[in-house]
C-alpha cells in the first residue's frame, strides 16, 4: 500500500486534484468524493505504466503541508 498527499482545487463547479510526487498525475471530479475516486484509479494507472516501463515507483518522503497565509495586496 502506498501513501501519497494530494492537492484538491476547486474551479468552476468541479475539483481539480493533484499528486505533487507524481508528476503529470491529474484528475477532476463533480465532487470532492469523485474527485478523489478519480485520482485513486489515476495513481493507480500511473504506477502501473511505471511498472509497464521497468521505471522506478516515486515515494513521497514527507507529506504535503498546505497552509492558508494572509498578505497584504
Amino acid at each position: 500500500m502506498r501513501r501519497y498527499s494530494v492537492i484538491i482545487t476547486p474551479e468552476e463547479g468541479a475539483y481539480i486534484v493533484d499528486v505533487p510526487a507524481l508528476p503529470g498525475c491529474h484528475s477532476v471530479g463533480d465532487t470532492i468524493p469523485e474527485a478523489l475516486e478519480n485520482i485513486r484509479d489515476a495513481i493507480t494507472l500511473y504506477i502501473a505504466v511505471l511498472r509497464e516501463r521497468g521505471e522506478p515507483i516515486p515515494e513521497e518522503q514527507e507529506p504535503i503541508q498546505a497552509i492558508q497565509i494572509s498578505v497584504a495586496a
